[in-house]
């Protein structure tokens, strides 16, 4: 009985022991700018950074990084931190929506985060976590475009011009037969951003005037109601740059005459033909 009492006395001492070197064990804490992208994921070069939340990669790709509001104050310090930081360097990418991306640098850093931590841009889609945090530290500390009077409202719209005259088109629009056959045609349509700023998703619209129909579409989507054609962008060409363009092509039918249109809209303006 003596024997049995000290044996289990020794197993008592021996399991508090294990369990007090397992719990002061230290735990690695994650960097808070650290991206759960994984390392497996190829580098990718940034070969223009076309405003604070939209890049071109190696691969032609045009995508708006995720989570991050347009910057509309301090728009040039933002571009100026998104070039220094990503122009001309390799980063990973991960794609969270159709035409967003997620953007880690080489070194684990999660681009977006920097950036709203550094106080250049806002959030935007996020409600809590670690982008939050990060927001309420940049403003707290006067970072960046918190340091600036800013307005934090959407300034109301510029009274209307006193004369008629229209403003101009914001696009120009190349229509051109590239091959026919009887019953049968080939076309490519050119669309030009004049506009100045960056579109980011578009609808074009034309009316056929001798009966014709869009029987197949590349670069985009299609869909037809009579003479009228809506194209809408695909994923990988909703962005036109400013004096940047866009090209779409088709196989079309026309039993007659076919004589291209006469006039496109973009987004609902009219375009210079």
């Amino acid at each position: 009985m003596a024997a049995r009492k000290h044996l289990l006395v020794l197993l008592t001492l021996l399991t508090a022991a294990c369990t007090t070197e397992v719990a002061a064990t230290p735990h690695p804490v994650a960097s808070p700018t650290k991206s759960s992208v994984p390392d497996e994921q190829p580098l990718v070069k940034v070969v223009a950074v076309l405003d604070g939340r939209t890049v071109e990669l190696a691969d032609g790709t045009k995508a708006r990084i995720s989570f991050l509001a347009e910057p509309s104050c301090g728009a040039e310090a933002a571009l100026d931190f998104a070039k220094k930081t990503l122009q001309d360097n390799e980063v990973r990418v991960s794609s969270i929506t159709p035409g967003e991306v997620s953007l880690v640098l080489a070194d684990g850093t999660d681009y977006a985060l920097l950036a709203v931590r550094s106080g250049m841009v806002r959030t935007t889609g996020v409600d809590g976590g670690p982008l939050t945090q990060a927001e309420g530290d940049a403003a707290n500390g006067k970072l960046g475009l918190w340091a600036q009077e800013c307005a934090t409202a959407t300034p109301p719209p510029p009274p209307a011009p006193s004369t008629s005259t229209p403003p101009p088109p914001p696009c120009a629009v190349t229509y051109r037969i590239s091959s026919q056959w009887p019953g049968a045609f080939q076309a490519e349509v050119t669309v030009r951003n004049v506009s100045g700023v960056l579109i980011n998703g578009w609808t074009l619209r034309w009316r056929f005037t001798d009966g014709q129909t869009v029987a197949q579409m590349w670069n985009a989507s299609h869909a037809q109601e009579g003479a009228v054609v809506s194209v809408t962008n695909a994923d990988y060409s909703a962005l036109i740059t400013p004096n940047g363009s866009i090209s779409i092509g088709f196989n079309g039918t026309a039993t007659g005459a076919n004589n291209m249109p006469t006039a496109f809209s973009l987004n609902g303006a009219p375009c210079r033909v």
